[in-house]
């Protein structure tokens, strides 16, 4: 039986390679690259974001960015 662990790295590299398969004209992929500048966070240990999450995750798996351009990998 995988971990939760497991299972919640694998829904998100499931969703990281949906959205790296998008054209750069997608919604989801313009968001991405959105900025705020003038967001403020809260003070303490910062959260990770979900790009770091990912990038943890591929580190992890011994995987690669360009991996998720192809889905049967």
């Amino acid at each position: 039986m995988a971990s939760i662990e497991d299972k919640m790295r694998e829904v998100r590299l499931r969703w990281y390679g949906h959205i790296r398969r998008r054209p750069m004209d997608a919604p989801v992929r313009r968001c991405e690259t959105i900025e705020c500048p003038d967001y403020k966070r809260s003070r303490g240990r910062s959260k990770k974001s979900w790009s770091e999450v990912i990038r943890h995750d591929l580190k992890t798996l011994g995987l690669e960015e360009g991996m998720a351009q192809d889905r049967k990998l």
